[in-house]
């Protein structure tokens, strides 16, 4: 009785579809929405009751067989459908541990039903292709407790659509401004800009979901905003939407200290500060930023953070080849070699290590999948880890796209990794070899070797791979490569990216501000990659220029630019700083390592700064304490601004202070050596410090203290000063 009835539901069920269901185009996104194919079930490497699925569906051909073939067919029964596994278990008609998937009669139960009762039809090659998805509204304004919904409709290659709003799988990527549930349906939550992403098969949508904040702006206030450039204009345009009301300009002071920080990695001098007060000319600011661009702490502060994305370490290379990379990066950045040209000579780099330091970034990375992986983190700042084992769980790229990349660089050789390099110099010739490929562990063979998402290259072919990878990373039309530089390049100016975390631009993590992300962008492109073009945009623009003390109209602003983040100086800038205020420089000293063991100890410089350490291995307490990047995988998050609780103590009670202010021949001895006037000593600390005058109430307290004070104490009291303004806030951070 119990099989006729089944049955039964069967022929009903499939009643009225009059075409025959597809595996890949109808069985496999039941399968996903219902998450039998997700990594907690069916799609975990080792299956789940003997049952095992790619990961999201990644290998249809796979799963396939394993649906119809595997356990001598138990899942499909051709003589009885409706008591198929396939059926019976999602529905608890059969005991399932993953609970109920799907609901008998369902629209997903008759796609499922009229499969089976089709007999099975497997992937076909001739059937239409999936060519994108369109998430509507693609943007969209509320206000919170209102709902949304979404749909999906799916385009295919012989030029049909499809509504897969059912089938599709809906992330918020700010769960503070809209949550959305399985059926598409947003509910704002909060105030801000955030977004929804639809995922079917393997393409992805984003809409934009404004939900404006409950301020009472004035248009007039928007309209008389002062506007530099084009970042102002698209700006501007959002705050508008969010009704975020942008903060009036820094005072002239707090501008020069945030531009030369975030510019050259350094304060600007006493001297400097009252010249630019002083100005009263009309392009004062233009000629600052020409000057910036042009000091030599320029290269210092720009070589050491692309050092920090090449990873130049003397953990993993010889000290004459981390000399060599370093001073290749130093000359590109002096040079101000474009972007594109830059990373084509790194990921096409062949030669000697010495003659060519572009060479050790294979050195670094000396397997393929680990060149191919930090090629795609660091030039687009793609993380594509995850597919070498499965397609990734987070975005589109599959497994055979990962080997297929990595099978690029499966020709690339190196002689002299042994013998006498391990006792000289290190020197290494890197060249590549006409042959040689790199095997796809699930099928035993090699996947043909192409870009992501990039046409495959000829298996047969014996020139250089990654001359033709080269071509596609630094091509305009790339949709990664200029939005990742021009996302790290904002990243460093405004403490946080358009994009968040800087290096991960996957398609679920979209911009908070798309259009001028777009923007920045064009703008890249059409001045040849030149960095410091767009760095000049970035520091004229009014957004850049706008205070750091919030408004009531933006106090709730974290990631639309309505005001300025103060941001903790990162952990090399800090230490300078804390050099050049205190007139004592640290002392670096250098482990030269061979075979393991100890070879000899060099010291650096006595003047040397902190930025121009070629090497992050050099031992110090105070840049390992602050987050220095220790370069040992490419990612932003290999540096740390986190404060802590043992950096409080370093300041307050550590030598790095203490011992800098009581040294005999630092700022405080040379200075009393002169013997100031009280008003002098404390306006020279102020402006040496925090790069401005000290107003009244900071002034005449201290000046007081100095007038009174026997010459025995002042010494004590001048330390102090210093001592205060060293560990305040206002020093500390870039604001």
């Amino acid at each position: 009785m119990r099989r006729l009835i089944c049955a039964m539901m069967l022929i009903c069920c499939a009643v009225g579809r009059a075409d025959e269901p597809s595996f890949e185009l109808d069985v496999m996104p039941i399968l996903s929405k219902a998450g039998c194919n997700g990594g907690g079930c069916h799609g975990a490497i080792a299956g789940k009751a003997g049952f095992r699925l790619s990961l999201f569906g990644y290998d249809p051909e796979s799963d396939y067989r394993t649906i119809t073939r595997d356990a001598r067919g138990r899942r499909i029964d051709f003589a009885d459908p409706g008591t198929s596994l396939l059926l019976t278990k999602p529905t608890m008609a059969l005991p399932h541990k993953g609970g109920k998937r799907l609901d008998v009669g369902g629209d997903d139960y008759k796609l499922l039903a009229a499969w089976i009762e089709a007999g099975c039809p497997g992937p076909k090659a001739d059937e239409k292709k999936l060519a994108g998805v369109d998430l509507a509204p693609v943007e969209t304004a509320a206000a919170p407790g209102q709902k949304v919904t979404f749909t999906v409709t799916a385009r295919y290659s012989d030029g049909s659509t499809r509504d897969v709003t059912r089938w599709a799988r809906f992330t918020s990527a700010d769960e503070t401004v809209a949550t959305v549930d399985t059926n598409g349906n947003a509910t704002v939550v909060g105030h801000g800009a955030g977004a929804v992403t639809a995922w079917f098969s393997s393409k992805i949508a984003v809409a934009n979901l404004i939900a404006p904040f409950p301020h009472s702006v004035s248009p007039a206030d928007y309209a008389a905003a002062p506007r530099a450039n084009v970042i102002d204009e698209l700006n501007l345009a959002q705050l508008e939407q969010l009704h975020l009301k942008p903060s009036p300009p820094c005072d002239e002071a707090t501008f020069l200290r945030r531009a030369f920080l975030d510019t050259i990695g350094r304060l600007p001098t006493p001297e400097e500060v009252r010249e630019y007060l002083a100005d009263r000319s009309p392009a004062k600011k233009e000629r600052l930023v020409s000057l910036l661009l042009a000091r030599p702490e320029f290269v210092d502060y720009w070589a050491y953070k692309w050092s920090d994305v090449l990873l130049v370490t003397g953990a993993k290379l010889r000290p004459a080849a981390v000399d060599a990379y370093s001073r290749w990066i130093r000359d590109r950045v002096a040079e101000n070699v474009p972007w594109d040209r830059f990373v084509r000579e790194v990921v096409a780099a062949r030669g000697s290590s010495i003659e060519n330091g572009a060479t050790n970034f294979f050195a670094v990375h000396q397997d393929p999948e680990t060149v191919a992986e930090n090629v795609a983190q660091a030039f687009l700042a793609l993380s594509i880890n995850c597919a070498k084992c499965h397609n990734h769980p987070l975005e589109k790229w599959t497994n055979d796209q990962y080997y297929a990349f990595a099978n690029l660089f499966a020709r690339v050789r190196a002689k002299g990794w042994g013998g006498e390099a391990r006792s000289g110099d290190g020197q290494r010739t890197l060249f590549v070899e006409a042959k040689g490929d790199l095997l796809q562990p699930k099928t035993g063979k090699p996947q043909p070797p192409a870009p992501l998402d990039g046409e495959p290259l000829p298996m047969d072919d014996a020139g250089d791979r990654r001359e033709p990878l080269a071509t596609w990373l630094t091509s305009p039309d790339n949709p990664y490569f200029t939005r990742a530089i021009v996302n790290r390049v904002w990243a460093n100016f405004f403490g946080i990216g358009l994009v968040e975390p800087v290096d991960d631009l996957r398609s679920t993590n979209p911009a908070s501000n798309e259009k001028l992300l777009a923007a920045l962008s064009g703008f890249t492109i059409e001045h040849g990659y030149d960095l410091k073009a767009l760095m000049r945009l970035i520091l004229l623009s009014e957004t850049y220029a706008r205070s750091s003390v919030p408004l009531p109209e933006n106090r709730d602003d974290r990631r639309w630019f309505a005001r300025a983040y103060p941001k903790r100086l990162m952990a090399e800038v800090l230490s300078d700083a804390i050099s050049d205020v205190t007139g004592v420089r640290d002392r670096y000293t250098e482990t030269m390592l061979a075979d393991g063991s100890t070879e000899k100890i060099v010291a650096y410089d006595a003047g040397t700064r902190a930025l121009e350490l070629r090497d992050s291995t050099v031992k110090n307490y105070f840049l390992k304490t602050f987050g220095r990047n220790a370069r040992e995988i490419t990612c932003e998050c290999e540096r740390s601004s986190q404060p802590s609780l043992v950096q409080v103590l370093h300041l307050s009670n550590g030598s790095t202070l203490n011992d800098k202010l009581a040294a005999k021949e630092g700022r405080v001895t040379q200075i009393l050596a002169t013997d100031p006037a009280p008003a002098q000593l404390v306006e020279d600390a102020w402006l040496v410090a925090l790069s401005r005058k000290p107003t009244d109430a900071e002034r005449k307290p201290i000046e007081e203290m100095l007038t009174k004070a026997p010459a025995e104490e002042k010494r004590q009291i001048v330390e102090d000063m210093y001592w205060s303004l060293l560990t305040s806030r206002e020093f500390l951070f870039r604001h």
